[in-house]
């Protein structure tokens, strides 16, 4: 596939909050210091994120369109670019700014820029990833001379302290010997965060700098097979069955807006879907080894997982050594759909990559179930 990223860049909104801080910025419910949010960071080992939010008034300073905008104005692919020269622009969050037009049009608005394809994705963390596979088969398929792909977050809108009431003592109590718990609608706000990253793809490498040629993207969903996960603007009946807001009416149409995940079921699939039903069939495919591997860029939602994963991937003979695994949640947080964008954009220009260097990029999504992986070579 001759599709190559040549540039990467990403746009985390103001000052970066630290643990101490969050419940500043968000609010305290009910005016409340949380009883939980010490154990969850704790388990999350997040120290840093960031806001799209004036700490000072609460009111957002950037909408999702403006954080992913920003992020594609610093792309520097070659000298005098600007967004006027996008043939293809491919865009991707879970948090849109609304329902109708697509987020895609509303950044090209942003933007402000010259006519050219817009594609605009929906989903949750594979948002982002669908963009890019998007942005690269166009320009592989010779159909654009070039194409930019975003993916952005605007998590604090779901954030709010008024949105939520306070936390049971019985429940906080659990968390101590349940720290799964972490990942139901009460508690992702102190997991969940804003930004926004960018690529540049086109059809040949940078002349005299590094690129990241796209050897592959494979995306598989297992919506067919298990049940939805993670959800917002809908509730999840007793027979596991999806309510969209549409059928509902007054308070619960609003608190069906609330990100929830199905704790219980979380815990059950995710590894297996991440490792044992969909690494294996990647490793198949594509005759890969773990030597291979010079980088393993996981997007995980929680440093809880972390051990997790690296003990299942070596039960089916894929070790990847931690000390050849890259991430930046503690210091990014965990940004959806961006994710993979800002781990990325810190990695290729860290200094840290070599020519022929490979990454295995891990993105998984738990809506109902769905992983991305992508492999890279530095050229």
């Amino acid at each position: 596939m001759k599709a190559y990223i040549t540039d990467i860049a990403a746009f985390l909104p103001n000052a970066p909050v630290d643990n101490k801080n969050i419940e500043k910025v968000l609010g305290m419910v009910h005016q409340t210091p949380s009883r939980t949010r010490a154990i969850i960071l704790r388990n999350n080992k997040i120290r840093e994120r960031y806001y799209a939010v004036d700490p000072e008034t609460g009111r957002l300073t950037h909408t999702n369109a403006q954080l992913a905008a920003e992020a594609v104005r610093r792309l520097r692919p070659y000298d005098g670019f600007t967004p006027d020269q996008i043939e293809c622009l491919c865009c991707g969050t879970s948090s849109p700014d609304q329902l109708m037009p697509g987020h895609g049009l509303m950044v090209h608005g942003e933007l402000a820029s010259s006519p050219c394809e817009v594609a605009s994705m929906s989903g949750i963390c594979l948002s982002g990833i669908s963009a890019l596979k998007y942005a690269a088969l166009n320009v592989a398929a010779g159909i654009s001379a070039n194409a930019v792909a975003t993916g952005s977050e605007l998590a604090s809108t779901f954030m709010r302290a008024d949105l939520f009431n306070a936390v049971s003592p019985e429940r906080a109590d659990q968390l101590e010997s349940c720290p799964s718990i972490s990942f139901d609608a009460d508690f992702l706000r102190w997991m969940l965060s804003d930004g926004a990253g960018a690529v540049f793809v086109s059809a040949a490498p940078a002349p005299e700098r590094l690129s990241l040629r796209i050897d592959w993207i494979e995306h598989l969903s297992f919506a067919g097979q298990l049940e939805t996960c993670m959800y917002s603007g809908a509730v999840k009946n007793e027979d596991s069955s999806i309510t969209g807001w549409r059928s509902l009416a007054g308070a619960a149409g609003a608190e069906s807006f609330l990100v929830k995940q199905d704790v219980k079921l979380l815990n059950r699939e995710i590894i297996s879907t991440i490792v044992n039903r969909t690494l294996t069939r990647v490793v198949a495919k594509h005759l890969l080894s773990p030597e291979q591997i010079d980088w393993f860029l996981p997007h995980y939602s929680s440093e809880y997982f972390r051990q997790s994963l690296h003990d299942r991937m070596g039960e089916i003979g894929f070790s990847i050594p931690q000390e050849r695994w890259f991430s930046n949640l503690a210091t990014k947080g965990n940004t959806g759909s961006a994710s993979i964008y800002i781990m990325l954009e810190e990695l290729f220009h860290s200094g840290q990559l070599n020519r022929g260097d490979t990454m295995l990029c891990m993105i998984p999504e738990s809506g109902r179930f769905s992983v991305a992986y992508m492999h890279l070579t530095a050229v």
